[in-house]
C-alpha cells in the first residue's frame, strides 16, 4: 500500500485546479460557490426523505400481491432479505458521500470520478429514467387510489393535481421541499405505526369480533405457497419471487440520502446519522408490517387478486374489515394516497438532481444546470417532471396495467443502479488503498469490502432472474416488461464508450481523491456539534 506522499495526486499540487474544469473526462463539479446548490436540508429532512421514498405504494398494495402469490412466510423473509441488501447499499453510499459531500454531487458523479466516464453516463441516464418513471408510477397510483371513493372527477384531473403539487413543492425552494417531505412522511409513518398497533390488537383478539387470530393463516392455508413446482424447490422459488418483488419497495431509496448530501447542513455529521437510523426504521415499518400482514389476511383471499390495484387490494384494508372495524378503510386509503404523493415528491427531487449533475459534467444539455436565485435547479426539475406526464396513459389504459408497467421498468433499473454503485464503491476503496488514504475516511462501516462483494453477487442474480417466471409458460410480453431495461442500458454504455473511446477503467494512479476534499474538511471544521442542555433538547436532537 502506498502512502500519501507516494501518491501521484499528492505529488501534484496543481492537480486540484487542473481537475476542476475537466467536466468531460474527470467529471468534477465546480467548486465555485455561485454555481452550487443551496444547503437547506437538515438531518430530519434527509432521514424522512429517504423513508418517504422507501415507503410508497409497495408497502401498502405490493405486499398484498406478494402474499397472494407465495404466502406469508416468503413475504416476510423476502422483505428481511431485501433489507439486508438495503443496509449494505446505505452503508457504502454513506461512506462515499461523507468523504466528499460536494454540492451538486450524485452517485453517477462518483462513478465518473472513480470508475469510468461511459459507465457514469449510462448510470446517470438510467437513474434519471428510473426516478422519472417512478414519478409517473406514483401519480398513476394516486389517481387509482382517489378512484376508490368513486368520485365523478376524471382520472386525468387527479393526475394533473398530483403532478402539479409535486412540481410546486420541488421548484420554489429546497427548504420548502424539505419541510413538505418531512410532514408528508411524518403523517405516513405515524399512520403505519398506528396500523401496526391495530394489527397486533386484532391478532390478540381485541377487535369488535374478539377473534384472536394470532398466526392462524400460517397454519391454514399455510406459511408457504409452493411456486411453479412442488416440494422444496417450489418453496425456494416462492422465497426468491418475494425477494425479487420486494425490490420495488426499496429501489432508489438508499440513494435519496446520497442525492441530498450536497444540500445538507453539516453533511459529515448528518449523513452518517441518517444512515445509521435508516435500517432499524425500515425494520419496524417493513419487517414488522410484513409479518402482521401475513397474520391478518389469508394468502388465498380472492380480494388480494383484484384486477384493479386500488386500496381494496391492500391487505390492511382486508384485515381490518374482516375484524369488523368500520370506517378505518377510508383512513388507510388516505394514508396510501399520502404515501404515493410523498414518494412521487421525493422521486422528482432525486431525478432532477441526477439530471442537474449530468448537465454539470457535460453528459446532458447545459440548460439543465440553470438554477433559481434560491439555488433550485428548475430546468432539471421541469425536465424530470415532463416524463412523469406518462401517467396520463391511465386515461386510455387500465390503471393497474399501467402501474405494473412502471413498476417492472423501475425495479430492473434500480437493480442495475445498485450494481453500478457497488462497483463504484469497490473501485473507490481500492483507490484509497492505493493512495494510502483509506484511514482518512470520515465514516466507516463494518465488514467491508466483503459484504459488498457478496451483495454484488446477490443483486446480479436478482437482475438476471427478475422475470424467471415468464419462461414457465413462455410469455413474450412479460419478458419484454421484465428485461427491456437491460439492453437499453447496454446501448447507452457501449454507445458512449465507442463514441468517446474511453478506457474500460480509470487507472488507480489517475483516480482523483483530493479535489474538493480540502473544502469539505474545512466545512467539517466549521461545524459546531450541538450540545443538549436538557432532556427535551436531547430528544429533539436525536430526531433532528
Amino acid at each position: 500500500m502506498k502512502d500519501e506522499k507516494s501518491s501521484p495526486r499528492a505529488e501534484s499540487p496543481g492537480a486540484e485546479e487542473a481537475q476542476v474544469d475537466n467536466v468531460l473526462d474527470g467529471g468534477i463539479i465546480s467548486l465555485d460557490k455561485d454555481s452550487q446548490l443551496q444547503r437547506g436540508l437538515k438531518s430530519r429532512h434527509i432521514q424522512f426523505l429517504a423513508l418517504g421514498g422507501a415507503i410508497g405504494t409497495g408497502l401498502f398494495v405490493g405486499s398484498g400481491s406478494i402474499l397472494s402469490i407465495v404466502g406469508p412466510a416468503p413475504l416476510w423473509l423476502g422483505y428481511l432479505a431485501m433489507m439486508g441488501v438495503v443496509w449494505v447499499m446505505m452503508n457504502i453510499i454513506a461512506e462515499m458521500t461523507t468523504y466528499l459531500p460536494l454540492k451538486g454531487i450524485t452517485l453517477p458523479y462518483f462513478t465518473n470520478r472513480y470508475v469510468d466516464n461511459s459507465l457514469a453516463f449510462a448510470s446517470g441516464w438510467n437513474y434519471w429514467y428510473a426516478y422519472a418513471i417512478l414519478v409517473a408510477a406514483e401519480a398513476s397510483a394516486g389517481a387509482i387510489l382517489l378512484d376508490y371513493w368513486e368520485t365523478p372527477v376524471p382520472a386525468a384531473v387527479w393526475i394533473t393535481i398530483i403532478l402539479f403539487v409535486c412540481l410546486f413543492l420541488n421548484i420554489i425552494a429546497v427548504e420548502v421541499f424539505g419541510e413538505a417531505e418531512f410532514w408528508f412522511a411524518s403523517i405516513k409513518l405515524i399512520t403505519i405505526l398506528g396500523l401496526i398497533i391495530v394489527g397486533i390488537v386484532i391478532m390478540a383478539g381485541g377487535g369488535p369480533t374478539h377473534d384472536a387470530i394470532g398466526f392462524r393463516y400460517w397454519n391454514n392455508p399455510g406459511a408457504f405457497k409452493e411456486y411453479l413446482t412442488p416440494g422444496a424447490a417450489g418453496r425456494f422459488l416462492a422465497f426468491w419471487t418475494a425477494f425479487v418483488r420486494a425490490g420495488f419497495s426499496f429501489i432508489t431509496s438508499p440513494e435519496l440520502i446520497g442525492m441530498a448530501a450536497g444540500e445538507t447542513v453539516a453533511p459529515r455529521r448528518n449523513i452518517p446519522k441518517a444512515a445509521r437510523r435508516f435500517l432499524w426504521r425500515l425494520a419496524v415499518f417493513y419487517g414488522v408490517s410484513s409479518l402482521i400482514i401475513g397474520a391478518l389476511v389469508s394468502s388465498d383471499d380472492d380480494r388480494l387478486l383484484s384486477p384493479e390495484s386500488n386500496a381494496s387490494a391492500s391487505p390492511w384494508v382486508i384485515g381490518i374489515q374482516d375484524a369488523g372495524i368500520k370506517g378505518l378503510n377510508h383512513v388507510i386509503n388516505a394514508a396510501i394516497l399520502t404515501s404515493a404523493w410523498s414518494a412521487g415528491n421525493a422521486f422528482l427531487y432525486s431525478g432532477s438532481r441526477i439530471l442537474y449533475s449530468l448537465a454539470s459534467t457535460g453528459q446532458a444539455p447545459r440548460i439543465f444546470t440553470r438554477t433559481t436565485r434560491r439555488g433550485v435547479p428548475y430546468a432539471a426539475v421541469l425536465g424530470t417532471w415532463s416524463l412523469g406526464l406518462l401517467a396520463y396513459l391511465n386515461v386510455s389504459e387500465n390503471g393497474a396495467r399501467v402501474f405494473g408497467w412502471f413498476m417492472n421498468i423501475s425495479t430492473i433499473s434500480g437493480f442495475i443502479a445498485w450494481i453500478i454503485v457497488m462497483i463504484t464503491y469497490l473501485r473507490f476503496r481500492k483507490a484509497l488503498q492505493f493512495h494510502g488514504l483509506l484511514e482518512t475516511l470520515p465514516f466507516k462501516t463494518p465488514g467491508q469490502p466483503y459484504v459488498t462483494w457478496f451483495t454484488l453477487v446477490i443483486v446480479t442474480l436478482l437482475t438476471i432472474t427478475n422475470g424467471f417466471q415468464v419462461f414457465v409458460p413462455w410469455n413474450y410480453k412479460d419478458f419484454l416488461a421484465a428485461y427491456i431495461t437491460i439492453p437499453v442500458f447496454l446501448v447507452l454504455y457501449l454507445g458512449h464508450k465507442l463514441w468517446a473511446r474511453t478506457p474500460f477503467l480509470r487507472p488507480l494512479s489517475e483516480i482523483d481523491l483530493l479535489t474538493g476534499k480540502k473544502e469539505m474538511d474545512e466545512l467539517e471544521e466549521a461545524d459546531e456539534p450541538r450540545v443538549a442542555s436538557n432532556w427535551i433538547q436531547k430528544v429533539w436532537y436525536w430526531i433532528a
